[in-house]
């Protein structure tokens, strides 16, 4: 892996990061922030000089969570921002089913932490609060659940996974 492919993945958590804030302040994620992370992945693919043949795999695996994504969004179950942002991660998710069973824990355990957050501080108004319970004040359900940031965090995992996966299973097989 390159030193610039490296700063690829970075940015595309970077983005993520700020599509997590985003979605927590205002409950929407920006197009341009889903759009950035789903070209940073073609980037990456051509610094790592992936195949055509796989580069298609990690497309056929986004364009089917997209599908059945759109069918949760027309059964009001997800936002058309969380459809397009699983449509993107799902790129950087690819075939590895490694990598997917661990960023769908991920985002379910993360997914839940928020949904209890926002039960908990479903009564309290951020423009009312000040400090501490300001921040907590913007996860109320009362305005909806920010699910990007579960799905920031499998995202995460989904860019930085492959990276590390090499090195632990060598670590594993030579002790």
């Amino acid at each position: 892996m390159s030193l610039l492919s490296l700063v690829v993945r970075l940015a595309a958590m970077g983005t993520l990061g700020w599509l997590a804030v985003t979605d927590v302040r205002d409950r929407r994620l920006p197009n341009k922030g889903v759009l950035a992370v789903a070209i940073l992945f073609f980037t990456d693919a051509a610094l790592a000089h992936m195949s055509l043949s796989e580069t298609g795999g990690h497309v056929l695996v986004a364009a089917v969570a997209a599908v059945l994504c759109v069918g949760l969004y027309l059964m009001n179950m997800l936002g058309g921002g969380d459809v397009k942002l699983i449509a993107a991660l799902a790129l950087w998710v690819g075939t590895n089913l490694l990598v997917a069973t661990s960023t769908l824990m991920l985002v379910a355990v993360t997914g839940l932490f928020i949904a209890l957050l926002g039960l908990a501080t479903r009564r309290l108004d951020p423009a009312a609060c000040f400090g501490p319970m300001r921040g907590l004040a913007f996860f109320s359900c009362r305005r909806g659940v920010p699910y990007g940031v579960a799905l920031a965090a499998g995202g995460s995992a989904a860019i930085l996974l492959p990276l590390w996966l090499p090195g632990a299973i060598a670590h594993f097989v030579m002790h």
